[in-house]
């Protein structure tokens, strides 16, 4: 069993992790630790609105004619 403090994050360690599940899936102790590091912080979660609002906006950006009509 693991001991708790094998799943505490920072916040710093909470975002990089948020950020690189947009990359990857995430190993089974990081994606425990995130979701609890993000149950007790009131910051990360925002954090994390923060970046799928951006995933969002840039998918709407990518898909969106005009860009592609302004590529070279």
């Amino acid at each position: 069993m693991l001991k708790f403090t094998l799943l505490r994050r920072t916040c710093k360690q909470a975002a990089a992790l948020t950020i690189a599940r947009e990359d990857r899936a995430l190993k089974l102790n990081d994606a425990v630790a995130l979701r609890l590091h993000m149950m007790a912080c009131k910051a990360c979660p925002e954090f994390e609105n923060q970046v799928l609002t951006m995933r969002a906006a840039m998918g709407k950006w990518r898909n969106d004619p005009a860009v592609e009509d302004a590529k070279p």
